[in-house]
């Protein structure tokens, strides 16, 4: 008796072959300096395009994110993502709040809090640093505070 349980299936007859994964293909791209943002216009009651001025939040949200150190890797397609997202942004300061949820879901795509940055795998330097700053011990140990051990009698 060879072994335990049925002989393994003929590896033709499998549905999953685990095949590799498609080769990753590389692109050279350049970063991108932040956009200014463009000119803003909003549906007014009756449903017509109407500009209007970026909010005060929005325009401090804007320059956050040109602020942020991942901002130096943004290409094109990001900042164009990021302009659509900060039109949401400023309907939702206008009283759009619906679109607080799909504002969320966008800006966890770039890594925008600190849950976000563990998902995508994102670790700032200066939190290595706090980490390790942090592991060390701040007391010595209890045999260091006391001293050695002596026989009491």
């Amino acid at each position: 008796m060879a072994g335990r349980g049925p002989a393994p299936k003929d590896p033709s007859q499998r549905l999953r072959r685990n095949q590799p994964p498609a080769p990753q293909r590389v692109y050279e791209c350049e970063p991108v300096t932040q956009p200014d943002l463009p000119p803003l216009y909003l549906p007014d009651a009756e449903g017509k395009l109407v500009r209007r001025r970026w909010p005060a939040q929005t325009k401090r949200w804007w320059e956050t994110w040109g602020r942020e150190p991942m901002a130096a890797d943004f290409r094109p397609t990001d900042w164009d993502f990021l302009i659509d997202t900060a039109l949401l942004h400023a309907a939702y300061w206008q009283g759009a709040v619906s679109l607080a949820p799909e504002i969320r879901l966008r800006v966890a795509k770039l890594g925008a809090t600190a849950e976000d940055r563990a998902r995508l795998r994102i670790t700032y330097a200066n939190a290595d640093e706090a980490e390790a700053k942090r592991s060390k011990p701040e007391r010595s140990s209890a045999r260091e505070r006391r001293g050695p051990l002596r026989v009491v009698g």
